[in-house]
């Protein structure tokens, strides 16, 4: 599968933001019949305005294999020098503050330019500046000097529903302000290794390179994204294109007005998705699904809040967490010391815990047999430290090699109980169950293992 950036020339992606007085699409006039013509113009022409078109101009230098050998210069008498060429990229982006003058595109767009410039819908033309980006959201933040600015007003795009009517506008391939139309096609699609934060609305109003930093508006004319990517199997346009909620973008924007940077926290924990083995090793009803805690710092925010391994994380501040990139995302939009709800199920029971957001905190506590047939090939020593039980040896092809298990792998848990020694776990194991639940290290991060 191909995906495809949008900003024109370069293929990048595409933003937006709103703030102000919404606009409605209307019926503003009538045919020769007197009958009402539905159209999108009234609400555009209030939108249109705080969409700009964003230029980036990159000095790169330019290599003459003559002039950089140093044998031909001396022999021709021609000093060293340097060629550089001037290239220009396009891309789009939205006016969010008018007072301040606030415009929001997306990293990509600007990634790397020594010039950037922002074309108004009436002509103006205003150097900008950078107040800084977050790429791992791909938003960036630039500033205009100008009067009589329009900006745009933000949507809450929680709210936003599969089959509501979106526009996208922007500059696709350097035109100038183009409208395309839609739906909201999916919503929250993750891991799809465009970003590194990524809760993607999909939509099949047409995008294309250029747009990227452009609004996706909803009929109210209120910003309810940001233009990114879309896949491109053919390189052009097939009715599938990503835009950034305008939640999201708005939480980096924040911390990028305030300090000039993105500094996100995390709560402490290693997590993995829930597979079918998983629901059922640990008894999760009716295909309920979360995200597994596999590890738990020591003295983390997660620790204090009382989270275990073990614990299914099924939601944050009541939103449902289905996947790894969901609880990634909802906690990585938060502030250094806010403070989440966190709703997980812990011996199949619900329960409820406030944690607070911490600085990062990578140092995890080492957590981690010959005694039943699936560990076959393997062979298992006690950690020097009492920490669990290590994979000394494992034989290649055999059943405990087929599983998954590496050597080095620090077992640390086993059919959920704590593994500390050899006795533990081959008290753990037994000998009779014909599916094994293991609790690895691996690394610096921790997982579960089902072996059947």
């Amino acid at each position: 599968m191909k995906f495809r950036a949008l900003a024109a020339s370069t293929l990048t992606l595409t933003a937006s933001l709103l703030l102000g007085t919404p606009s409605y699409a209307a019926l503003p006039s009538v045919d020769a019949s007197g009958n009402a013509l539905p159209s999108l113009a009234p609400m555009l022409k209030n939108v249109n305005p705080a969409v700009v078109n964003i230029a980036t101009y990159t000095k790169r230098e330019v290599n003459n294999p003559l002039l950089s050998d140093p044998f031909f210069r001396h022999f021709f008498n021609i000093p060293e020098q340097r060629q550089t060429q001037r290239q220009r990229s396009a891309g789009s982006g939205v006016i969010v503050d008018a007072a301040k003058g606030t415009v929001i595109t997306n990293h990509h767009v600007i990634n790397g330019a020594d010039e950037i410039q922002v074309v108004l819908h009436d002509g103006r033309t205003f150097a900008a500046k950078l107040v800084g980006s977050d790429p791992e959201v791909d938003i960036a933040v630039l500033k205009i000097e100008g009067d009589n600015l329009t900006q745009l007003p933000m949507s809450n795009s929680d709210e936003l529903q599969v089959g509501d009517f979106v526009v996208a506008i922007g500059n696709p391939f350097g035109l100038g302000q183009t409208v395309t139309t839609g739906v909201v096609s999916a919503l929250g699609r993750t891991g799809l290794g465009i970003e590194g934060y990524e809760d993607f609305i999909q939509t099949d109003a047409s995008i294309n390179p250029g747009n990227s930093g452009g609004a996706l508006v909803n009929l109210r004319g209120e910003l309810v994204g940001i233009n990114t990517a879309i896949i491109a199997p053919a390189g052009g346009n097939v009715g599938i294109g990503f835009a950034i909620p305008i939640n999201m973008a708005r939480a980096s924007v924040e911390q990028i007005m305030d300090h000039g940077e993105v500094k996100r926290g995390q709560i402490g924990v290693s997590i993995q998705d829930v597979t079918p083995e998983l629901q059922e090793a640990f008894g999760l009803k009716n295909g309920q699904l979360g995200v597994l805690v596999t590890g738990v710092a020591d003295k983390s925010e997660a620790d204090k809040a009382g989270l275990k391994p073990g614990d299914v994380i099924i939601a944050v501040d009541g939103r449902p967490t289905l996947s790894t990139g969901a609880l990634r995302n909802a906690i990585g939009v938060r502030k250094i010391g806010d403070t989440v709800k966190i709703t997980y199920i812990r011996d199949g029971r619900e329960k409820t815990v406030r944690c607070k957001v911490g600085n990062p905190n990578e140092s995890f506590a080492s957590v981690s047999g010959k005694s039943h047939p699936l560990l076959e090939g393997a062979q298992f020593e006690n950690h020097p430290d009492g920490q669990g039980v290590v994979v000394s040896r494992i034989a290649p092809r055999s059943p405990a090699a087929a599983s998954g298990l590496q050597q080095g792998d620090l077992i640390i848990g086993a059919n959920r109980r704590k593994v500390s020694n050899l006795e533990d776990f081959n008290s753990a194991v037994g000998r009779g169950k014909d599916s094994i639940l293991l609790h690895i290290q691996r690394g610096r991060g921790t997982f579960y293992l089902v072996i059947r």
